[in-house]
Formats: structure tokens, C-alpha cells, sequence
């Protein structure tokens, strides 16, 4: 039951199939999850009264900082741990079964870029030797081993060979993706700004603690003029998820049909709504997160669209300093 349940994610269809496998796994959860029972009882909600996911609560994404969220009697195979910052705990998700979140990563991106072999992958983060600890980087390490391009690999500590390695398989007729943290991309694009017509340019946020602070817009305006492309793509993850969603220009997300976004009233956290558009503070329900937690309330503000597809317009006042840069920072 609880093997065949973890993967029902992945079966889900339209709204309907995800809606009954929300449910069937919040009931799941109430009852297996220590910390999750604990929220839920703390807050004086009855499961069993529970019927549609707009009802179900929702865990701060805070509670990954300071307790184990998974399941009694799972052990963990890994531990992703979030970017530090002085004086700031590290999120730490318990992951009890990796290929669950290697199907939901590669599976993404196929729906959204195709099969991974078809690329030439350049990664502008740590090497997963520098920091086996991070979904994002352990996400790249296996989409470039994927790619089977001896061109694809990780170019943080390596950027001058970089602009050779993409023209090499550019000649090569072969797809390139160029995937990087903010703040590696500009600092590219500033040392060695290329014309990279053709080129999937996609940035995976992170800029607190390295640089200004600026807008996803100002970014994107930046990183079209220096590379020369004509759009920016975005990816939206988090340590305590294992899906991504995914944006091919301006900022708007979508998400696999195993993820949906729904928005919190920002002063009354249990008032969640999935009607379009709508914002407010964003709500993730992640069906691959079966192990750990699939209801996360996150740090972030955004907006809903009719279409399904979500922005990411802030921070919630007072929410700790996350970014993807932060990672650099213990190597």
C-alpha cells in the first residue's frame, strides 16, 4: 500500500486524479507522519473531515529547519540540506527514496525540454563533489550525466573553458542548455558577455548575500542585452520539494501534473484558495514528496493564473534569506 502510493504521483492525469491522490495520501499522512500529526492536531483539525484539498492543511516550510519531516519507520538515504547563512538553521529534508526524486526531475524536464540526451549541459554551480548536499546540484550531476555529452559539466571554478565548450557543441548541431545561480549567470555575462542565439539560458535564482538585490525582470533584461537571446528561462524548486516547475519566458511557472500551486490568504493561513487568478502567499502540494511532506505553506508570494501557471512576485516579510547563491558560500 505505502510502496504503490509513492508512486501514484506520477499516474496523476488531469485535476480530477490529482485532487482523489491529494486526499488519499493527506489521510496517509495524518496518520504515519509524526510532525505532520502533530501540526494538525496542534491546530485542532479533524482529518477524517477533510474533502477537498483546499481544506487540507498546509505545514511551514519553517519546520524543515528544526525537525524530521518524514515518515515513521523510513529511513533516509540522503539528506539535502539548504544554503547557510550565518546565524540562519539550514532547511534538511530527509529523502527516503532517491528515485522517486530522479523520476520527478527527469520526468519534468522531458515534459518541458525534451530528453536530457539531446543536450550539451553546462552548469554554472559547485561541482556535486563540492555539494553532494543540494538537490539543485545533485538535479544538474544527473542531468548532465544524462546528457552523455563529453562537453556537459560543471563550470563555476572553470569559466573561462566555457565559451569554447558551447561553441564545440553548438558546431556540433547539439541542443545547449546553460544553467546557472543569478548571480553566476551576470557575473558571466559581464566577464565574458557571448552571443548565445540558440542557447537555453535558464537562471535558478540565488543573488541575496552576493550581490544587489534586483527584480527577475531587471535580470532577464540584463542577461537578453549581454547574451543575446531573446529569453530568459527560469526554475522554481525548493530544498524541501522534489519537483520543479519551470519558466520559458517573463517569469510565469508551470508545473508538472504531479505539483500544484495554490495561494494562502497572508492573514489567514488557513484560508487557501486554488481559483485563478488569485494571490497571495504560495502553497505547494508536491505528490513526490510522499515520504517527507506533500503540503508545504512556503516563504514566498505569487500569483495564480487561469491557466494553471503561477508568478513568484517576493518574500514574505520576516521569511529567512534563501537563494541558491547561499550554497557557495561553505565551499
Amino acid at each position: 500500500m505505502k510502496e504503490e502510493l509513492a508512486w501514484q504521483a506520477f499516474s496523476v492525469k488531469d485535476g480530477k486524479s490529482f485532487d482523489e491522490t491529494a486526499l488519499k495520501i493527506f489521510r496517509f499522512q495524518s496518520e504515519r507522519n509524526p510532525v505532520y500529526r502533530d501540526f494538525i492536531m496542534n491546530l485542532g483539525i479533524a482529518p477524517e473531515k477533510i474533502s477537498r484539498i483546499e481544506e487540507i492543511p498546509f505545514l511551514p516550510v519553517e519546520l524543515f529547519k528544526t525537525r524530521e519531516v518524514i515518515l515513521e519507520g523510513a529511513k533516509p538515504e540522503r539528506i539535502f540540506e539548504s544554503s547557510r547563512t550565518t546565524g540562519v538553521l539550514p532547511s534538511r529534508h530527509f529523502i527516503h527514496d532517491t528515485a522517486i526524486y530522479e523520476k520527478s526531475f527527469t520526468e519534468t524536464f522531458r515534459i518541458f525540454y525534451g530528453d536530457p540526451s539531446d543536450y550539451m549541459i553546462a552548469a554554472l554551480l559547485p561541482s556535486y563533489t563540492e555539494r553532494s548536499d543540494s538537490s539543485l546540484v545533485y538535479m544538474a550531476d544527473s542531468l548532465i550525466r544524462q546528457s552523455g555529452d563529453a562537453g556537459s559539466g560543471f563550470f563555476m571554478n572553470g569559466l573561462h573553458e566555457l565559451p569554447a565548450r558551447i561553441e564545440e557543441a553548438r558546431g556540433r548541431g547539439r541542443k545547449v542548455l546553460l544553467l546557472g545561480v543569478s548571480f553566476a549567470l551576470l557575473d558571466m555575462a559581464e566577464e565574458c558577455p557571448l552571443n548565445l542565439e540558440g542557447v537555453t539560458v535558464m537562471e535558478t535564482g540565488g543573488m541575496k548575500g552576493r550581490r544587489e538585490e534586483i527584480t527577475r525582470n531587471e535580470l532577464h533584461t540584463i542577461l537578453k542585452s549581454r547574451f543575446r537571446v531573446s529569453t530568459i528561462h527560469s526554475e522554481y524548486g525548493m530544498t524541501e520539494l522534489l519537483s520543479q516547475a519551470y519558466s520559458k519566458e517573463n517569469g510565469i511557472f508551470h508545473a508538472p501534473p504531479w505539483m500544484k500551486v495554490m495561494i494562502r490568504d497572508p492573514h489567514d493561513p488557513l484560508a487557501v484558495s486554488s481559483e485563478a487568478p488569485c494571490a497571495g502567499g504560495i502553497n505547494i502540494i508536491d505528490l513526490a514528496n510522499f515520504y517527507s511532506c506533500p503540503f508545504i505553506a512556503t516563504g514566498d508570494y505569487g500569483i495564480i493564473h487561469h491557466s494553471g501557471s503561477f508568478e513568484i512576485t517576493g518574500r514574505i516579510d520576516n521569511s529567512d534569506i534563501r537563494g541558491c547563491s547561499l550554497m557557495i558560500a561553505g565551499v
